[in-house]
């Protein structure tokens, strides 16, 4: 009976996403009174309290500092990029979302934690607390990575979501993608993994753990492959501005 009552419930809330479709697949534009300059290290935009798109590898992660321009210019959500440059010639770069270096793609057991790392750090984690002017109630990370297996899906991370939750947004990421490539057969129909309803491979686990995403009760940090972010990115862009318009909306984003 329990089973029975679960399918109910995600039914209902399937039909329910649909309806959010039907009403439009066009993100609500909400244009910022001045344009975010992106010369680095840091650049910031308040927007709607306590929604918060952070791109903290907007330079090493190429294209999340412009994704993410696009994306709080379309949905209102405040913003906070910072394009650090490589520390080294072997892609060492500052973590920025967390107190440690690293190597791009590298395990999290071999960071370092250094007074540099440090103070980047606690510059990132300021400007969030400063853009959510409050309670951050949905905090979203967006990252890229050039990962092999990981080329044909986005992964997202979860903080705070339960395996509903997580059905919701993958049902709601897949609806928006399907409307949004009808007409564009040359971007590619990306998987969407989400947690924790999915096994995802990026797991955010050291940001977890010790850095941004330990100060928000909710938050999706997406992993993008390097299609969406290049041959793929007008289309990809317009999907996620819907979707994180409509998970604005969702009872999990305003702490429900």
């Amino acid at each position: 009976m329990e089973e029975v009552s679960w399918a109910m419930r995600r039914l209902v809330r399937g039909v329910a996403l649909l309806t959010i479709v039907a009403q439009g697949c066009a993100a609500v534009r909400i244009e910022p009174e001045m344009p975010v300059p992106l010369p680095g290290p840091m650049a910031s935009q308040k927007g709607r309290p306590g929604l918060v798109i952070g791109a903290p590898h907007g330079r090493s992660d190429a294209g999340t500092d412009r994704i993410g321009l696009d994306l709080a210019r379309r949905t209102g959500f405040g913003l906070v990029v910072a394009t650090y440059a490589d520390l080294d010639a072997d892609h060492r770069r500052l973590n920025v979302n967390r107190p440690t270096e690293g190597v791009q793609g590298g395990a999290p057991s071999q960071e370092v934690s250094t007074e540099q790392a440090r103070q980047a750090y606690e510059a990132y984690i300021g400007r969030v607390k400063e853009v959510s002017q409050g309670p951050l109630h949905l905090y979203v990370e967006l990252h890229g990575n050039g990962r092999k297996e990981s080329a044909g899906r986005i992964e997202i991370a979860t903080v705070g979501l339960s395996q509903e939750d997580a059905w919701q947004l993958r049902a709601l990421l897949e609806l928006l993608r399907d409307a949004h490539l009808g007409g564009r057969p040359e971007s590619p129909r990306l998987d969407v993994l989400v947690e924790p309803l999915d096994r995802v491979y990026y797991t955010a686990s050291a940001v977890k753990q010790a850095g941004v995403l330990r100060l928000t009760a909710r938050a999706i940090h997406i992993e993008l492959p390097r299609v969406a972010r290049t041959l793929g990115r007008e289309a990809y862009t317009d999907v996620l501005a819907d979707f994180l318009t409509q998970a604005a909306s969702l009872p999990l984003a305003r702490g429900q």
